[in-house]
């Protein structure tokens, strides 16, 4: 298969190239049309509580969205209050707007301090997008239009359009910071701008593909705020990963043949293998959030899936096209004396292979204990709190937070007591909080509004979740509101987390045993990436959750992870930790079939692939830094994550675990009962044998 690819690429590359220029135009032309149909609604799950009752209270009494207006200045200033109450005028006479209260006759929407006052706007229900928009827009730019120090209009579809705009700002901020850095590496690797512009050239390709999977499934499926950066921050680094193994395997093979077609058609076949394997490792672990009934883990493992395949696909037939055409022009690698290549990598296996038992006992525990803090770690909502200071949601949360009283805005816990239900429930209800309004929906059913003490989200708010479902007991009553969705996700996910893992963990076991005939390496490999794993996650945990070292990132101490960051880091961050194995094991088993020495085949391996593994590290980690500087609290969260697992993956666990424990093992790291070895054997997808490097060849300028 992958020899038929080669050949295709390599016999015409034009064609191929033409296919890709197409696929880019449409990625950017048609796929950027995703911003505009972004979703911040992240907790909704199909089947719970929360959003069977969501859904009753939507046919019982359908009501419109809402947006909120912050207006700061003097209160009591006249010229400021007249202005107030002719824009709630203007807004109440707007087509769509079913209500706008006086904010100066309704309590709690006048701030103590006489320095900011509250415009809350209620929608009509049932209406279409169209006029949805058009109402929000005019009702947004009416009270926009107030002459006071400080005007903010956000919430509801408002706040969705203003991520939105803010995750376009950021990916274009991230690009036009990371790439010149990223070429700027690859020149130094490389030492050439032809060789270092084909991983770039991959990389766009990347990210039209990760526009382009977004855009399409949003005909089908709500996409988060959060898919935007996720997805292109993977695509780009992926891609410059696979291009960078497969550039460098082709400089190498340039120095035993001045065929470029042949150099080609060998690379594919060596390190195109391992892109394989590596793309199909990454897709497998992003399957386990396919298990969660979540609509947004779901959508955004297959999103992110989805980019990964282009990445893959890219390097497999894009990537040796032009290297068909262009390749010619690219310098092949030098050859080094006998020991110089690799040097450094070869001691550190060495001296992991030394002291195996010394370098286990010493790196293992250092490892627990960085990922200690997620014993501790909780996940919640999140609010406007999360965003970049500059957003105006969070402009408005600040103000609100700075001229009104704690709690103000929060979002009540919804109780709904259907027809037949007791009346002593709700009294049991109101008992709980002295923060409860009720009133009665058409058809017989009562509707509880309780006020939790603190943030929407906080302990005291899912608490009380929890004390309202049991004080119920059999009644026909359902409770749901933000509180109640984040219990429910809570639950969602320990209950399906168990068969995500083993959904995982099989799928990684059976490619690894594909990539390499062993049973025992594919036990070792998943074992060190949960290390690794483990301490960039509980590094996460105590810089955002924690506060330790947050400022330094732009962010604070949130008392929580969001709720999106812990199954993306741990999902992504596993299978990018396999493409660093991939590419150290397929060196190890190239040396051990040329020469069947067992401890020198880790030597080698390290030796061949240490340098691309480090540049690939580095070139990943400069990219999730990149995105890291939109301010994004979950963004951060999951940039700092992956960064961390990356760098701790690559260094500490590829260059030091994986020497020594391929040592404890021995020869018996190969073992596979023999019926699976034949049918490794028969079935399994081989490489093409590494070609020599011939003795005294010559080297080649630059």
């Amino acid at each position: 298969m992958l020899t038929t690819l080669a050949r295709a690429a390599t016999r015409r590359p034009l064609t191929v190239i033409a296919l890709w220029v197409l696929f880019l135009l449409l990625g950017f032309g048609l796929g950027t049309g995703v911003f505009g149909r972004l979703s911040d609604n992240v907790a909704d799950i199909p089947g719970t509580e929360s959003e069977a009752a969501a859904r009753y209270l939507d046919r019982a009494d359908p009501a419109g969205e809402s947006i909120t207006g912050v207006v700061e200045g003097t209160a009591s200033d006249p010229a400021l209050r007249e202005q107030i109450e002719r824009a709630v005028a203007d807004v109440r006479s707007l087509d769509g707007v079913a209500a706008v209260p006086d904010p100066y006759a309704t309590r709690g929407l006048t701030a103590k301090d006489g320095r900011a006052v509250i415009i809350p706007v209620t929608l009509e229900g049932g209406l279409d997008d169209t006029a949805e928009e058009d109402a929000v827009d005019a009702a947004a730019e009416r009270i926009r239009q107030i002459d006071a120090p400080e005007v903010h209009v956000s919430g509801g579809p408002l706040l969705g359009t203003q991520i939105g705009e803010r995750a376009q700002e950021d990916v274009k901020n991230a690009e036009l910071i990371s790439l010149p850095v990223v070429l700027a590496l690859l020149l130094v690797v490389f030492g050439g701008l032809r060789a270092a512009a084909l991983p770039l050239v991959i990389a766009v390709s990347g990210i039209a593909g990760a526009f382009l999977a977004l855009f399409l499934f949003s005909e089908v499926t709500d996409i988060s705020v959060y898919a935007i950066q996720v997805t292109t921050m993977l695509g780009l680094g992926l891609a410059v990963d696979y291009a960078l193994l497969m550039v460098v395997r082709f400089r190498e093979e340039r120095r035993n043949t001045d065929d470029v077609a042949r150099a080609v058609e060998r690379t594919v076949a060596a390190a195109g293998r391992t892109v394989l394997f590596s793309g199909l490792t990454v897709a497998v672990s992003l399957t386990g959030l396919l298990v969660f009934p979540s609509v947004f883990l779901r959508s955004m493992g297959l999103a992110v899936a989805a980019v990964v395949v282009v990445d893959m696909l890219a390097a497999l037939t894009l990537l040796p096209a032009l290297l068909a055409r262009f390749g010619g022009r690219i310098a092949p690698a030098k050859i080094r004396p006998e020991g110089e290549e690799g040097r450094v990598f070869a001691r550190l296996a060495r001296f992991s292979a030394r002291r195996r038992v010394a370098v286990v006992a010493g790196v293992v525990p250092v490892l627990l204990v960085l990922a200690l803090p997620v014993t501790g770690m909780t996940i919640n909502l999140g609010d406007a709190e999360q965003l970049p200071a500059g957003t105006e949601a969070r402009q408005l949360y600040d103000t609100v937070d700075e001229h009104f009283p704690p709690g103000t805005g929060v979002s009540p816990i919804t109780v709904v007591l259907k027809p037949g239900a007791d009346a002593a429930t709700a009294d049991r209800i109101r008992a709980l909080s002295p923060a409860t309004e009720s009133h009665e929906l058409p058809g017989g059913a009562t509707v509880l509004r309780v006020r939790p003490p603190g943030s929407v989200d906080g302990p005291e708010a899912t608490a009380l979740v929890e004390r309202i479902r049991d004080v119920r007991g059999g009644e026909p009553v359902e409770v749901t509101g933000p509180a109640a969705r984040l219990v429910d996700f809570r639950e969602m996910l320990s209950d399906r987390a168990p068969w995500a893992a083993v959904t995982v963990l099989a799928g990684i076991f059976a490619l690894l045993f594909a990539f390499t005939g062993s049973l025992l390496i594919p036990l070792r490999t998943i074992l060190t990436t949960l290390l690794s794993l483990g301490a960039a996650l509980g590094v996460v945990v105590w810089v955002f959750q924690d506060g330790h070292l947050a400022g330094l990132l732009g962010s604070e101490g949130l008392g929580a992870l969001s709720l999106t960051a812990p199954p993306l880091i741990v999902a992504i961050a596993f299978g990018l930790a396999m493409d660093y194995e991939l590419f150290i094991l397929a060196r190890m088993r190239e040396a051990r079939q040329l020469t069947g020495d067992d401890r020198e085949a880790v030597v080698t391996g390290l030796r061949r692939s240490g340098r691309v593994v480090t540049c690939a590290a580095l070139l990943l980690a400069v990219v999730f830094g990149a995105f890291m500087t939109g301010g994004f609290a979950p963004i951060l969260q999951i940039g700092l994550g992956l960064t961390l697992a990356v760098l701790i993956d690559a260094t500490v666990v590829r260059m030091l675990l994986v020497p020594a424990t391929m040592a404890l093992l021995g020869r018996r790291a190969w073992w596979a009962p023999k019926p699976l070895r034949r049918a490794h054997d028969r079935f399994g997808l081989h490489e093409e044998a590494p070609a020599p490097v011939p003795t005294g060849a010559r080297s080649s300028s630059r």
